[in-house]
């Protein structure tokens, strides 16, 4: 005679043990295994889906001792001007002034990395010449190394003008990092060329626009220069600078989501914005 089924349920079976056995032990096991690696590879990688993490480092910032230096001494184009690099003051001729220059490197929390830069500079004047503006380059040794090995040459710009003359340009500022993408090395390529022969190697529009195509820069944030007049006759312009080093570095993510999306590395369906045209 042949057989068919009429009804079927599933069977629920129940295996049960007292505490202090190896079952409870291989359970608890189990139980770790499956709850706690995920947590630890989570925390270890910033995280699920980052769009945006930050982590504070202090940059080992050194002052290279490259320096490039113009003053407008008239409303009519005349100008001084001098720097570290022999073939530019070569190229300067009459314009070339010689200041007197110090430089002084802190450590202000004694933790082994240098902390702010103090620069002062005292330009030598004719009795007929007045200050009516400057403009400073000062090149740094600029590394990273906790989340990204960053080794490069920075730059730190001073930019200040007035109708009137001056007899003194006062800033304090941080020395900030800035950044486009995530980044790599940059290498140490120089931001001026002092071996080149060339004027156009140092010339400021030239310098500052080769600087900001790169994708890490530094920018000295200084929001209120104070700007003296009444210079007495047959004194030095002078020129202070402190500057700081900021702490805080960024790391942005936001690529990783547009990479996974747009390479459809987890499937999706892509709808465009807007109504298709129907013909």
């Amino acid at each position: 005679m042949a057989f068919y089924e009429v009804y079927s349920h599933p069977a629920l079976i129940r295996y049960k043990t007292s505490v202090c056995t190896k079952a409870t032990l291989f359970l608890v096991v189990v139980l770790c295994l499956t709850y706690i690696p995920p947590l630890l590879v989570a925390y270890r990688s910033q995280g699920f889906w980052v769009k945006r993490s930050t982590y504070e480092e202090q940059p080992v910032v050194r002052f290279q001792y490259q320096t490039l230096l113009v003053a407008a001494t008239s409303t009519q184009g005349d100008y001084v001007a001098w720097s570290t690099f022999p073939h530019l003051n070569n190229m300067l001729g009459a314009n070339l002034r010689m200041p007197a220059v110090s430089v002084r490197e802190e450590d202000q929390n004694q933790d082994g990395k240098l902390d702010l830069l103090i620069f002062q500079l005292e330009l030598p004047l004719k009795p007929e010449e007045q200050v009516y503006s400057v403009q400073l380059l000062l090149t740094f040794s600029y590394k990273l190394f906790r989340m990204s090995t960053v080794v490069m040459q920075s730059l730190a710009y001073v930019q200040h003008s007035s109708s009137v003359p001056g007899a003194k340009l006062f800033i304090s500022g941080d020395l900030r990092l800035m950044q486009r993408t995530p980044p790599a090395s940059p290498g140490t390529v120089s931001v001026i060329d002092g071996s080149s022969p060339f004027a156009s190697a140092y010339d400021l529009d030239n310098i500052i626009r080769s600087y900001q195509d790169r994708n890490l820069t530094t920018v000295l944030s200084c929001p209120m220069p104070v700007w003296t007049v009444g210079r007495a006759a047959g004194s030095p312009f002078q020129l202070n600078a402190e500057i700081r080093v900021l702490l805080i570095f960024l790391w942005v993510f936001e690529r990783i989501q547009r990479f996974v999306f747009q390479n459809q590395v987890l499937t999706t369906v892509p709808i465009p914005l807007g109504k298709p045209h129907l013909s």
